[in-house]
């Protein structure tokens, strides 16, 4: 079974944001084979997000917690 992360959001809940974007303009949502590779992109992401709060290139109060995102099984 495929894996996706959701982001816990204040209007619509718990949402999968992790999109494909393809040449065309056209998306589709990211899914992950393993639980382990979805926590890999969520980790990589908050790295990203905290480098880029270090850096200067974003407010301290412009980061995510963990908290904020889940793992969960896609039912085909």
């Amino acid at each position: 079974m495929p894996y996706e992360v959701r982001q816990c959001t204040v209007c619509t809940g718990w949402v999968n944001n992790w999109l494909i974007h393809q040449e065309d303009g056209s998306s589709h949502p990211q899914t992950f084979q393993t639980i382990e590779e979805a926590q890999a992109e969520i980790d990589e992401f908050l790295a990203d997000i905290e480098a880029e709060i270090q850096s200067g290139d974003r407010q301290s109060d412009e980061g995510y917690h963990i908290s904020e995102f889940q793992i969960v099984e896609v039912q085909q």
